[in-house]
């Protein structure tokens, strides 16, 4: 007999779920979502990168990712610029105002992932991590 309560698949997707949600709730306050709080944290890493290297590093699809930046770049978020080496391309650039929402979203982006995890200890947090970067290739 299957036990669905204890199989990977559900107790990941539960967990994403939870996270999901602990995470969307501070950032309505921004009119974001946890996918375009991870857009931008990428942007605050590396500014400029293209749509195609953006949607690489997030693991999003390339039309869900025009969207992303469409909704961040009507917020005043972002800008496209013409990509230096590629006519076809953009890249995706930080305004002040997106560059500013680091110092207010990464202390909140902190609280959440300990909430998250205050059931583990660190040692446990460190070997979660580690497992799903191994799941994620």
């Amino acid at each position: 007999m299957f036990d669905i309560e204890n199989s990977l698949g559900f107790l990941l997707a539960k967990s994403y779920q939870r996270g999901y949600a602990l995470f969307k709730a501070p950032l309505k306050k921004y009119h974001l979502t946890p996918k375009q709080f991870s857009l931008l944290a990428f942007l605050w890493k590396q500014d400029g990168l293209s749509q195609v290297e953006l949607s690489e590093k997030c693991q999003i699809d390339r039309t869900t990712i025009g969207g992303l930046v469409d909704r961040l770049q009507e917020q005043g978020f972002v800008r496209r610029e013409p990509h230096p080496e590629d006519r076809r391309a953009f890249q995706i650039r930080l305004t002040d105002r997106g560059k500013a929402l680091e110092k207010a979203l990464l202390p909140i982006a902190r609280q959440v992932a300990d909430t998250f995890t205050a059931d583990l200890s660190s040692e446990e947090t460190e070997t979660l991590r580690q497992l799903l970067k191994k799941l994620r290739r």
